[in-house]
């Protein structure tokens, strides 16, 4: 599993709850991060240079991509280009908002680099069910997330005005498209209402993670898994923010340096999702 830095603890965090015998590496690229204002070829480059790593030094068996701009930027290219399956977090929260919904009309919030993309967009058009997405970027909630201000009167007063577009029309499910966001839950409930259903990408990612390691008859059984987690930057920053997103058991925290990755081309048409597996 790797995200661009801690949001992805939340996927991690919400897979080891409910698959506790998986071992799990995680790889959170805090030298190269942020990925929001990155041109999606280099985002795209990174993801495939950790993926082939994970693979490669840990021998996995399956890699999620616990970070939406990575998602949105390279998960084609990793689908053709590893030999495990490869997980999302885009397609499962679009899939959980669409059940959730009863008006067809869904937010989707996430940093600049995601929603810029289309890919929120280009996953709801591919599922049956027609719905009407409102979405919004909301540079500056991952910052205060990091910092430990989830229920500030600075973050409330940003949430209300990045909210307000969303707000204005009448959703009545909110998709929390960055994995730092669900930290921000109550804020966010506060600013579009008790009665819309907020829905996380973390929490189905790790829903689709046990699907596919059962279709695929991969998982493990036995006692409790082995926990490893990677930073390419500061460790100790990763220890100290990690913790508190995380909890006690992120422990140690190894350390990682990349040389310049290659450059990959265009991002490539994507296998359909639900295949479970990924082509050589």
């Amino acid at each position: 599993m790797f995200d661009s830095g801690f949001g992805g603890l939340t996927v991690a965090r919400a897979l080891i709850d409910l698959a506790p015998e998986e071992h799990l590496v995680y790889v959170g690229d805090t030298g190269r991060y942020p990925y929001g204002p990155r041109p999606q070829a280099d985002v795209r480059a990174f993801a495939l240079q950790i993926s082939q790593w994970l693979v490669n030094e840990h021998d996995v068996k399956l890699v999620v991509v616990a970070c939406n701009t990575a998602s949105a930027a390279a998960l084609g290219t990793l689908r053709r280009l590893l030999s495990v399956p490869v997980v999302g977090v885009i397609e499962p929260g679009v899939r959980a908002a669409v059940r959730a919904t009863r008006n067809r009309r869904v937010g989707v919030i996430g940093t600049v680099g995601t929603i810029g993309s289309g890919a929120y967009q280009k996953a709801a058009a591919n599922l049956a069910v027609p719905v009407e997405l409102v979405c919004a970027a909301c540079p500056g909630f991952v910052e205060f997330v990091e910092r430990g201000e989830t229920r500030s009167d600075q973050v409330a007063v940003l949430a209300e005005r990045l909210l307000a577009p969303v707000r204005e029309r009448e959703i009545d499910t909110l998709l929390l498209g960055c994995t730092h966001y669900p930290f921000l839950a109550r804020t966010i409930a506060d600013v579009v209402g008790r009665e819309v259903v907020l829905v996380s990408s973390a929490d189905e990612t790790a829903f689709e993670v046990s699907d596919v390691l059962a279709r695929g008859s991969i998982g493990r059984a036995g006692g409790p898994g082995s926990l490893r987690f990677f930073s390419s930057g500061d460790v100790a920053w990763f220890q100290q923010v990690g913790g508190r997103l995380f909890g006690e058991e992120l422990g140690d925290v190894g350390a990682l340096t990349w040389p310049e990755p290659p450059a990959i081309g265009d991002e490539p048409a994507e296998r359909p999702a639900d295949s479970g597996a990924a082509s050589v």
